[in-house]
């Protein structure tokens, strides 16, 4: 029993080393407070993931009511006001880039349509901008054929006739917000980052200034300098992405949470136990500060981008899927999406927090045979 508390009573000691250590640092401090705070609201909304502003031009050689009607559909948040040019003005304008959209509207379109003909409207997609070319062609597809509609039938929406409508009904995100997601996901991969580097750093700089040996040779284990480490940055990161959810995601960028907040934070630390293990056992790899970033880039590139935080896991190859199982990140990434977004309590996410932790305890288990071998190679 003495034992067992001794050992809890050094690992706090050293924790607070850890802590104070941190406190010290003033890069790291200002690395952290810009990741969990400016860094996320750039992110959310610097990069638009849906249409928005989009910049179109009309060609109406038909000059109908019709052809009128398709310039007046098109309005704000989602177009600028279209601008009526010339077909010669097409090609020189989508060139520098002034026009993202140009739809020609041939001459005759509004009588050829009436008479039961077929006439063909063309529409221009500059694909340079691909954050609203796929989107955007889509929505004025839609806009000109519910024009259509309502001249021919009187219903925007179709024929009256039609025996099947289709009725779509989103949920957790009924405006499709892209921000809603992109923030979230960016606590995730700032979480994931600062964990690996702080606890790898932390490792290589006791090495490079000499004071892992002075550790060493004191009445410590190597699990107990593994464990402080572990769960003072851990806690240091947790405190970040608590303001980075209640502040950031929900009073500034207005993000409805459905789920539970404390829930989430337990997965999180569960999750950060996975991503310390990971960043000392490339600490344990690496001889020099230069080397951790190196191996850091090449670890958290692939967590970030194939964990399903960028791109859904079903678009990915299955060889892919299967490797990403064998991280911790992917499992992290479902459960938040899941409590977060879809409200989901511990009884749905319990099969995630038990993989997570699994994956972590590897993790935990490698970097303690390496950090032992390491120890062992010193003092021999």
């Amino acid at each position: 029993m003495d034992g067992w508390r001794g050992s809890l009573i050094n690992i706090y000691r050293l924790g607070l080393k850890e802590l104070r250590s941190l406190a010290a640092d003033k890069v790291l401090l200002a690395l952290m407070l810009w990741a969990f705070s400016g860094a996320i609201y750039e992110a959310a909304t610097g990069v638009s993931q849906e249409l928005n502003n989009a910049a179109v031009a009309i060609v109406d050689e038909d000059d109908s009511p019709l052809s009128r009607s398709f310039a007046q559909a098109l309005y704000p948040p989602y177009f600028q006001q279209p601008e009526f040019i010339s077909l010669a003005q097409v090609d020189p304008g989508m060139d520098k880039g002034r026009y993202s959209f140009v739809l020609i509207i041939p001459a005759g379109f509004q009588r050829d349509l009436a008479s039961g003909r077929q006439p063909e409207l063309q529409l221009n997609v500059d694909a340079t901008v691909m954050s609203q070319a796929f989107i955007g062609s889509s929505y004025i597809s839609q806009i000109v054929q519910g024009e259509i509609n309502a001249f021919l039938t009187g219903h925007r929406e179709g024929t009256a006739e039609s025996p099947v409508q289709l009725v779509t009904r989103v949920r957790f995100n009924p405006n499709l917000k892209g921000f809603w997601f992109g923030g979230v996901m960016e606590v995730i991969n700032n979480l994931t980052m600062l964990t690996i580097i702080l606890v790898g750093a932390a490792f290589i700089r006791e090495r490079e200034h000499g004071t892992l040996e002075h550790l060493l040779v004191m009445p410590l284990k190597p699990l107990e300098i593994m464990l402080a480490k572990i769960w003072a940055n851990g806690v240091a990161v947790l405190l970040g992405a608590g303001f980075a959810l209640t502040v950031v995601i929900q009073y500034l960028l207005k993000v409805p949470i459905a789920g539970s907040v404390p829930l989430f934070l337990g997965a999180a630390a569960v999750y950060l136990f996975a991503a310390a293990s990971i960043g000392i056992f490339l600490g344990t790899v690496a001889r020099s500060m230069p080397q951790l970033g190196l191996l850091i880039i090449l670890t958290i590139i692939p967590l970030q981008m194939l964990s399903g935080g960028v791109t859904p896991r079903e678009s990915m190859p299955e060889l892919v899927q299967q490797l990403m199982l064998l991280t911790p990140t992917t499992y992290f990434v479902r459960l938040a999406q899941a409590i977060l977004y879809r409200g989901a309590g511990a009884l749905q996410v319990w099969g995630d927090f038990l993989a997570m932790g699994g994956v972590g305890a590897v993790f935990f288990a490698l970097a303690l045979y390496r950090f032992r071998r390491a120890v062992a190679q010193t003092q021999g």
